[in-house]
């Protein structure tokens, strides 16, 4: 890889964007991580290797990106900004045979290399905030699964994905995450580890897929709405909350039993495991 290029320093990031007519988009909730030392930690704990393929969301101009490679891992990013493309592809990754750059909104692009390319080892992403966590919702509800996920996200988010149940930060977004992998908050990360700074603080999360998923093969599709469902009123009972799903009043009486879960119950107290086998009694 030619593109030598100081990803850590501010006055080098500004120059080259100034050279190329290009500035931050807020919209797109671009902040470049610039902790070297951070950004080695993440791809250890990655597992990034030579020969694996991995997923990176938001490369922005490239900084986890030259990383990754160094591990002769096989990169395909997704980058939505324009301008940013032209930077990887024409500049920064050029002559890199093992990096793919997929333009546009990997919102919208991503269920199409996976239909061609199938599940990758690993995704590794400083996430866009403004998505992070729909993208990750996504990637799991349609059954995309690597072995491991490894991102950077606002530090309120990460606690949702590693909350338990009782928890104050636990949620539906905590179910989801949580029922095909093991999560843990590895690093966490002031502002100033980033350019610009962003207003919050960040962590990253480390989603390691486990050995036999928590939700019932026969009934894995009807659990996320069920979900939904489930934590769509916060204040509001068990019993009431499923009523969106359509189902009777004797439907969900039989099914709570069933799962030995009280009517009276709240969502914030029940665990993946209640809630797979209450997805499995209203199924019935």
């Amino acid at each position: 890889m030619s593109w030598d290029f100081d990803y850590c320093s501010t006055s080098a990031l500004n120059n080259l964007l100034k050279a190329n007519g290009l500035g931050m988009t807020k919209k797109f909730g671009q902040n470049f991580l610039i902790n070297k030392a951070a950004l080695e930690k993440i791809v250890s704990l990655s597992t990034a290797a030579c020969g694996l393929s991995v997923w990176e969301i938001g490369p922005g101009i490239g900084a986890l990106t030259s990383h990754l490679l160094a591990t002769g891992a096989k990169v395909t990013a997704f980058e939505i900004d324009r301008g940013f493309c032209k930077i990887l592809k024409e500049q920064a990754f050029a002559d890199e045979k093992n990096f793919t750059l997929v333009e546009g909104d990997a919102l919208k692009t991503w269920k199409q290399v996976w239909k061609e390319n199938g599940t990758p080892d690993i995704i590794c992403a400083n996430l866009p905030y403004n998505v992070g966590s729909v993208l990750i919702a996504s990637f799991i509800e349609n059954r995309c699964l690597p072995s491991i996920m490894v991102y950077t996200l606002q530090t309120e988010v990460v606690r949702r994905i590693c909350a338990l149940p009782g928890d104050a930060d636990y949620s539906g977004f905590s179910v989801v995450t949580c029922a095909d992998y093991e999560n843990s908050l590895s690093i966490t990360l002031k502002p100033g580890n980033f350019w610009p700074a962003p207003n919050v603080d960040s962590a990253v999360v480390t989603m390691k897929k486990r050995e036999k998923s928590l939700l019932d093969p026969s009934t894995e599709k009807a659990f996320f709405p069920t979900v939904r469902a489930v934590f769509s009123q916060r204040r509001k009972t068990v019993r009431n909350n499923l009523k969106a799903l359509g189902k009777t009043p004797e439907q969900i009486e039989r099914a709570l039993e069933k799962a030995g879960i009280s009517p009276d119950e709240r969502a914030e107290n029940l665990s993946v495991e209640k809630l797979a086998i209450l997805t499995s009694a209203l199924s019935e």
